[in-house]
C-alpha cells in the first residue's frame, strides 16, 4: 500500500508541473458530464410527469373495461359487474369550458376506486365524506389553479346555469385535470346514468365471465407499459438524448487529447518506475486509481453544472412538449438520487473510454522507445489506414440501414453512422489533402509547412473531428429549423385565414354573438368551428369541423386532393386527413375509414391530405354540419370572423364591451400568429442552446489540443528560428497552419451538415412526427456558420501563438542542448 502511495505521488507530480494539462482534462470531463447529465435530468423530469399522469385515477397503467366503440355505456353495467364479483370502479370523462378554455373533467366513485389506480393518498382535504356530499369538491392541481387565475374555494361557472363544486387543491394531481364525484360529473356533462369506463382492481376472487355479464357491450383493455403521451414524446426525448450523447462524445475528445499527451510526456517516468522494480500490474492499477479519482472530482463538478444547465433549459423544454404534444411538466427541477449516481458513473466510464487507447499504446510501445518524443504520434499515424477502412464500413452500413430500415431508431442509426463514418474519415482526407499540398510545391519553407502540418495532424485529429461533428450538426439542425420556420409561416397563413377568432363562454352566449354579428356590415362572414376527440386504431384523433366557405377552399393547406374534394366533404361522407395521421394509419386519398360516433360508426372516404404541423394528435377535417349531426353534444362556441383588416380593432373593442370577452377567448389574426410563432421559436430554443454548447465544447477541444501540443512543437520550430526565421513569422506560420486545417475541416462539414439535414427532414422527422418538410439550402446561413467555425478556430489558436511570441530565445536554444 505504501509503495502504491509513492507511485501515485510520482504520477501526480506530472500534473503539478503541467497544470494546463490537468485543467484541460478536468474541463473535458466536466463539460461531457454536465451536458449529458443535464439532458438526462430534463428527460427524467418529463418522464416522471408522464408517470404521474398515467397513474392519476386509473390512467393507461390500469386495466379497464370500455365500450366496444369507446362510447359511453350505462352505469347499470357497473352494478351488474360488482354483483358478479368484478372489482370495478366507474369513471366518467369529458371536457368543460372554464373562462374560454376547455378543461378535462374526471368523475370518480371514491368508495370503489382501486387503491393502485390512484396517485393521491386521499380524496381532498376533508376525505371521502366531504368529496361526495353536497356541495362536493373539485380537486385541482396548484398549476391548473394558477393557470386559470382562480382561488381555492371558488365555484367557477361551466355553462349557462352550472357551476363546479368548490375548488380544493390536491398537490399530487396531474396538471390540466379536474376531479369530481361521478354523480356531479354526470350532471355537469349532461350524461345522466352514463359512464366512460370501468377501472379493474387487483382484488382476487371468483368472478363471472365478462361476456356472460355484459354480452358484447364491453371489452377489456390491459394496462400499457407505455402511455400514448410517452409514445408521442419518445422522439423528442430521443432527440435530446442524441444531442446529449454528441456533446458527451465531443467532451471526451478533449479528455482523450489531454490524456494522450500526458501519457506521451510521462513515458520516461513510467520507464524509470519500471526500471526501479515497479511491476506492470501495480503501475497500471495506480494509473487507473489516479484516473478514476480525477473522474470522480470532475463528475461531481459536472453534475452541479448539469443541474444548472437543465434548470435553465427546463422552461423551454416544457414549452416544447406543451407546444408539440400537449404534455405538461412541472417548472421546478427535482432530480432523483439515481441521477447523481448515474452522472458519476458516466464520468468514470467516459474517462476510462477516453484513456483506453493511450493505455494500450503505452503498454505496447517498447520500453526503450518510451523516451522518444514522437513515439505516440508515430503509433497514432499507423492507425490511419485502418481508420479509413473502418470509416468506409460504417458509411456503407449507414446506406444499408437507410435502404432497409423503417423506424425512428433506424433513422437515428443512419444519422449516427453518417456522423461517425465522416469523423473517422476526416484524418484520412486531411492527410491526403496535406500530402497533395506538399507535392505541389518545391519551395523549402512551403514544403515544410505542408509536411509539418501532416506531422501535427495526429495530435489535432480528435479536436478536428469534434469540430467537424459540431459544425455538421449545427448546419443540419439549422437547415432543418429554417426550413421548418419558413414552411410553418406559410402554413399559418393558410390555417389562420380569419381576421378575428373568438370562443364564447357558453352555447347561449355563442348564439347571442352570432345574432349580434349578423347585421353588422363590417363582418363579411362568420365561420363556425367545432371539434371532438375519438380513437382510431388505438390512436387519439381530433375530428375538426369547418364550414363550407371560400376561405377554406382557397387557403386550406392541402398537399394532395381529388378534383371534387370540397364538394365531397360538404356532402358529409368524405373527409380530409392530416399528413401525420395518414402515415400512421397508412391511408391515402381514396381509402375509407370508420369513425366511432354515438349513432354508430361514421363511414368516411379520404379525399385529401393536408399539412398539420405541431399537432400531437392525428386530425380529420369534416363538414361542421355533418360533425354536429354525428356528435350533437359537442361544444359550438368557436368561430372565426372575416373582416376587413382596418375594421378589426373597432370590432374587437365592440365585442369586448358587449359580451365581456377577454384576451384569452378573443384575439385577432396577428396576435394568434405572433403567439404561434413565439411558441415555435421557443420550441427550438433547446436545440439552439445544445447546438451552441456543442460548438463551444468543440472550440475548447481545439484549444486544449493546441495547448497540449505547444510544448512538443519546440523541436520543430527551433531549427527554423536558428536559420533566421523570426518568432513573429514562426507564429504567423503556426497560425496559418491551424486555420488551414480548420478551414478544410469546416468546408468538409458543410456538405456533411446538409446530409444531416436531409436525414432529419426526410427520415427522422417523418418517423417522429409524421410530416415531411421541403428541403432547402440557405447559403447565407452556411457562410455564417463557416465564419463562426473559423472565428472559434482563431480564438483557440491565439493562446498558443501568444506563448510562442513571448517565448525567450534561451528556451529555443535549450532544445539543441537536450538529448533528443
Amino acid at each position: 500500500m505504501k509503495r502504491a502511495s509513492w507511485i501515485l505521488a510520482v504520477l501526480l507530480s506530472h500534473w503539478r508541473r503541467h497544470p494546463m494539462q490537468l485543467a484541460t482534462l478536468l474541463v473535458g470531463l466536466i463539460a461531457a458530464t454536465a451536458l449529458w447529465s443535464g439532458v438526462q435530468a430534463l428527460n427524467q423530469q418529463a418522464r416522471a410527469s408522464y408517470d404521474r399522469a398515467a397513474a392519476t385515477f386509473g390512467g393507461a397503467r390500469t386495466a379497464m373495461l370500455v365500450g366496444r366503440d369507446r362510447a359511453a355505456v350505462s352505469q347499470d353495467l357497473f352494478v351488474d359487474l360488482r354483483r358478479a364479483g368484478w372489482p370495478v370502479s366507474p369513471m366518467l370523462e369529458g371536457r368543460v369550458p372554464i373562462g374560454g378554455r376547455t378543461i378535462r373533467l374526471l368523475g370518480i366513485e371514491p368508495v370503489t376506486l382501486p387503491v393502485e389506480a390512484s396517485a393521491t393518498a386521499e380524496v381532498g382535504k376533508g376525505g371521502v365524506q366531504a368529496f361526495i356530499t353536497p356541495p362536493g369538491q373539485t380537486l385541482i392541481s396548484p398549476e391548473t389553479l394558477a393557470d386559470l387565475g382562480l382561488m381555492e374555494g371558488a365555484t367557477p361557472a361551466i355553462g349557462d346555469a352550472l357551476k363546479l363544486p368548490p375548488l380544493r387543491v390536491q398537490p399530487q394531481l396531474v396538471q390540466g385535470v379536474l376531479v369530481v364525484d361521478i354523480g356531479i360529473a354526470q350532471t355537469l356533462l349532461k350524461m345522466p346514468g352514463q359512464i366512460s369506463r370501468l377501472l379493474i382492481g387487483k382484488a382476487n376472487g371468483p368472478r363471472a365471465p365478462l361476456e356472460q355479464v355484459t354480452g358484447n357491450q364491453l371489452r377489456q383493455v390491459e394496462p400499457d407499459a407505455e402511455t400514448d403521451l410517452e409514445r408521442l414524446t419518445d422522439s423528442f426525448h430521443l432527440n435530446l438524448t442524441a444531442f446529449g450523447l454528441l456533446s458527451f462524445v465531443v467532451g471526451l475528445f478533449i479528455v482523450n487529447s489531454a490524456i494522450g499527451l500526458g501519457f506521451e510526456q510521462r513515458l520516461p517516468m513510467l520507464r524509470t518506475l519500471r526500471a526501479c522494480g515497479v511491476s506492470a500490474r501495480l503501475l497500471n492499477t495506480v494509473l487507473l486509481v489516479e484516473l478514476v479519482s480525477i473522474a470522480v472530482v470532475a463528475g461531481l463538478i459536472g453534475l452541479v453544472c448539469g443541474y444548472f444547465i437543465a434548470a435553465s433549459l427546463l422552461p423551454d423544454v416544457a414549452a416544447s412538449l406543451r407546444g408539440l404534444y400537449g404534455a405538461t411538466i412541472p417548472g421546478q427541477l427535482t432530480p432523483k438520487p439515481e441521477w447523481w449516481l448515474a452522472g458519476l458513473a458516466i464520468s468514470v466510464l467516459g474517462a476510462l473510454a477516453a484513456a483506453t487507447s493511450s493505455l494500450l499504446k503505452a503498454v505496447r510501445l517498447p520500453l526503450l522507445a518510451a523516451a522518444q518524443p514522437y513515439a505516440w504520434q508515430q503509433a497514432q499515424s499507423r492507425w490511419l489506414t485502418l481508420q479509413g477502412a473502418l470509416a468506409a464500413i460504417v458509411l456503407t452500413g449507414a446506406a444499408g440501414v437507410l435502404l432497409l430500415g423503417d423506424s425512428l431508431i433506424a433513422g437515428f442509426v443512419v444519422l449516427a453512422a453518417l456522423l461517425i463514418g465522416a469523423a473517422l474519415a476526416l484524418p484520412v482526407i486531411l492527410g491526403l489533402v496535406l500530402a497533395l499540398g506538399e507535392r505541389s510545391t518545391r519551395r523549402p519553407l512551403t514544403k515544410w509547412f505542408w509536411a509539418d502540418s501532416r506531422l501535427q495532424l495526429s495530435g489535432l485529429s480528435l479536436a478536428l473531428m469534434a469540430l467537424l461533428l459540431a459544425l455538421a450538426v449545427n448546419v443540419g439542425v439549422g437547415t432543418m429549423v429554417e426550413s421548418f420556420s419558413r414552411t410553418f409561416t406559410g402554413w399559418l397563413d393558410g390555417r389562420l385565414a380569419a381576421e378575428i377568432y373568438l370562443n364564447a363562454s357558453s352555447e347561449q352566449q355563442a348564439v347571442e354573438i352570432k345574432r349580434w354579428l349578423k347585421p353588422r356590415p363590417e363582418v363579411k362572414a362568420v365561420l363556425p368551428g367545432s371539434r371532438t376527440d375519438v380513437q382510431l386504431s388505438g390512436l387519439p384523433v381530433e375530428v375538426l369541423g369547418f364550414a363550407d366557405h371560400a376561405t377554406y377552399r382557397q387557403q386550406w393547406p392541402l398537399l394532395e386532393a381529388t378534383s371534387d374534394a370540397w364538394d365531397r366533404v360538404r356532402s358529409g361522407d368524405a373527409a380530409f386527413i392530416s399528413e401525420q395521421l395518414s402515415r400512421r394509419l397508412k391511408l391515402g386519398v381514396g381509402d375509407r375509414l370508420e369513425v366511432p360516433a354515438l349513432s354508430g360508426n361514421w363511414q368516411l372516404q379520404i379525399v385529401g391530405i393536408y399539412a398539420d404541423y405541431g399537432n400531437p394528435k392525428g386530425q380529420l377535417g369534416v363538414n361542421i354540419d355533418a360533425l354536429v349531426n354525428r356528435f350533437p353534444a359537442i361544444s359550438q362556441t368557436r368561430m372565426g370572423l372575416r373582416v376587413q383588416p382596418a375594421d378589426v380593432p373597432a370590432l374587437i373593442a365592440a365585442i369586448q364591451q358587449q359580451f365581456g370577452l377577454d384576451g384569452r377567448n378573443l384575439a385577432d389574426q396577428a396576435t394568434v400568429k405572433a403567439e404561434s410563432l413565439r411558441i415555435f421559436n421557443r420550441t427550438f430554443a433547446v436545440t439552439a442552446a445544445l447546438n451552441a454548447f456543442t460548438l463551444g465544447v468543440a472550440g475548447v477541444a481545439l484549444l486544449t489540443s493546441l495547448l497540449t501540443l505547444s510544448n512538443s512543437r519546440l523541436p520543430q520550430l527551433a531549427p527554423l528560428w536558428a536559420i533566421g526565421i523570426t518568432r513573429r513569422r514562426l507564429a504567423g506560420i503556426e497560425l496559418l497552419k491551424t486555420l488551414s486545417v480548420a478551414l478544410i475541416t469546416a468546408l468538409l462539414a458543410l456538405p456533411l451538415g446538409l446530409a444531416v439535414a436531409w436525414c432529419l427532414i426526410a427520415v427522422v422527422n417523418v418517423k417522429a412526427f409524421g410530416w415531411r418538410l421541403p428541403f432547402n439550402v440557405f447559403p447565407l446561413q452556411l457562410i455564417q456558420l463557416l465564419g463562426v467555425a473559423m472565428l472559434a478556430s482563431l480564438l483557440a489558436a491565439l493562446l498558443p501563438i501568444v506563448k510562442l511570441l513571448r517565448m525567450q530565445p534561451a528556451k529555443l536554444v535549450k532544445v539543441f542542448a537536450d538529448e533528443r
